[in-house]
């Protein structure tokens, strides 16, 4: 499935994902804190004409796998093409739990689905199992690192949470926002290690790790941050915008960033 280089987050329920998706990005994505219930994305594929639509992530700890299949086939119903299942869980649990999931989603086609992988043995379940990985908090020097795991094939997008401010202390405090939950998450605190952050690095959402895994700036400077990763191996980067209230988001946030994306969109 094409989801083209770029992508961007929306909330499912706004009345502007038509306008989002006009703008040209390829891929609408839905943050798995947004998916209390699955038909939030088949109401989003009925809201949009063409784009395509990317949970991430769906959770197996909250849904079935019977739920996720029936999910997909409605989709396929309604919108036949544009769907694309997002895969993963925020709690750590045995490998074999994930294997014995993914087992009962065989109607599914492999191609159809991605899991969100950060570590090594995830990105190996990634290559073999789905169309490839969503990890998200990557420095592009890690997207190189997951590309050179997963191999040249899969598929491998990146999720960029970034803050359209050039404010330095403003910006890293919305940045900070997301970091005080996902910091938390084992996942997410062994990746920053992987990545060579320090465990004061971690404790304090340093300057020096808010400055590397969040784009923030112009929406040029942010679409150059995006760029790195495309050269790294990533096939699609899909923004996620922070904001105070102060700051660009929604609508106003896409329309800046597709409009510094240029002809890469």
């Amino acid at each position: 499935m094409e989801l083209g280089h770029f992508g961007f987050t929306v909330d499912p329920a706004a009345s502007d994902v038509g306008l989002i998706e006009n703008l040209g990005f390829g891929t609408l994505w839905v943050n798995g804190g947004q998916l209390d219930r699955l038909d939030v994305l088949t109401g989003l594929l009925a809201a949009t004409d063409h784009a395509v639509v990317a949970p991430a992530i769906i959770p197996p700890d909250v849904f079935t796998p019977a739920e996720v299949v029936d999910l997909f086939r409605d989709a396929e119903t309604a919108a036949p093409g544009r769907l694309m299942v997002g895969l993963g869980s925020s709690q750590h649990k045995p490998l074999s739990a994930l294997t014995d999931y993914v087992d009962r989603l065989d109607a599914i086609p492999q191609d159809r689905r991605l899991l969100a992988a950060f570590g090594p043995r995830k990105l190996d379940i990634a290559r073999h199992r789905f169309a490839g990985a969503i990890p998200g908090m990557f420095t592009p020097e890690y997207t190189a690192h997951a590309r050179s795991r997963l191999g040249p094939n899969p598929l491998l997008a990146v999720g960029q949470y970034c803050v359209l401010d050039t404010d330095a202390d403003t910006a890293r405090e919305s940045a900070r926002a997301p970091l005080r939950f996902l910091m938390g998450l084992r996942s997410y605190t062994d990746s920053a290690r992987r990545q060579g952050f320090s465990a004061h690095d971690i404790g304090t959402l340093s300057d020096t790790l808010v400055d590397s895994v969040i784009a923030w700036g112009t929406p040029a400077g942010i679409v150059a941050h995006a760029q790195r990763h495309l050269t790294a191996g990533a096939d699609h980067v899909y923004f996620s915008v922070l904001s105070d209230g102060s700051q660009p988001g929604g609508l106003d946030a896409a329309r800046q960033l597709a409009s510094a994306l240029g002809v890469r969109r």
